[in-house]
């Protein structure tokens, strides 16, 4: 497992926002609201979530100035793992809006969003993505399972069930994720070249213990009892 930590960018940014095209703006405006007095675990309202989703519907890559022909979605000649280019849009205490840019085969290894809400659209481009949530299982699960052959999980590991395993192709409808379902966790493998548009509220935080966690999945029939 490894850490990411966010980057909060200075409030004194904020003085760009005018420039940005119309739909991004009322996205802004509409998350500082909506996110103003959320914080972990705090889930908007469903009629929030329902305008943020109709607004990120209306935006394409055309409003956040991205085409498949620019150098982000490149592969390059080097035969190692495609680079991911991280574009942010605006990063705040409250929300972050920021976009992905994958070249083919890229890949944004399995990963998790502890205590957050976050959309996810899909501006370009056709990816596979897998998702899970976690089950809370009992401690003695592998008695109940097979009382003959106890056995548990070693450190680390968790029981997460697969919510999503599909292949996405632009256009798209916006997803949403919950701290608690909706997948997330989820791993994202481009098929093609791809840019990925999210808003997370709140966002990654080392200094308020929202870090990012990669994981390795692995079956449950892959361990001893399974």
């Amino acid at each position: 497992m490894n850490l990411l930590e966010a980057n909060i960018v200075p409030e004194s940014r904020e003085r760009k926002l005018g420039l940005m095209p119309s739909a991004v703006q009322r996205m802004l405006d509409t998350c500082r609201e909506v996110f103003a007095d959320g914080g972990a675990g705090i889930v908007p309202s469903p009629e929030d979530v329902d305008h943020i989703m109709s607004i990120f519907d209306g935006i394409d890559a055309s409003d956040v100035g991205l085409t498949p022909d620019m150098s982000y979605f490149r592969r390059g000649a080097s035969r190692g793992t495609p680079v991911i280019t991280y574009l942010p849009i605006r990063e705040l205490e409250e929300f972050s809006m920021v976009i992905f840019c994958l070249p083919p085969s890229g890949v944004i290894p399995l990963h998790d969003h502890p205590g957050m809400t976050v959309f996810t659209k899909l501006l370009f481009g056709s990816m596979h993505i897998k998702s899970y949530d976690w089950v809370n299982v009992p401690q003695n699960l592998a008695e109940l399972v097979n009382p003959l052959q106890p056995t548990s999980l070693p450190p680390g590991l968790r029981l997460a069930k697969v919510k999503t395993d599909a292949i996405f192709t632009a256009p798209c409808r916006t997803s949403v994720l919950y701290p608690e379902d909706g997948g997330n966790l989820h791993c994202f493998r481009a098929r093609t070249c791809c840019a990925v548009l999210d808003v997370l509220g709140p966002p990654y935080s080392g200094a308020r213990r929202r870090d990012c966690t990669y994981y390795h999945d692995r079956p449950y029939a892959w361990f001893p009892g399974g």
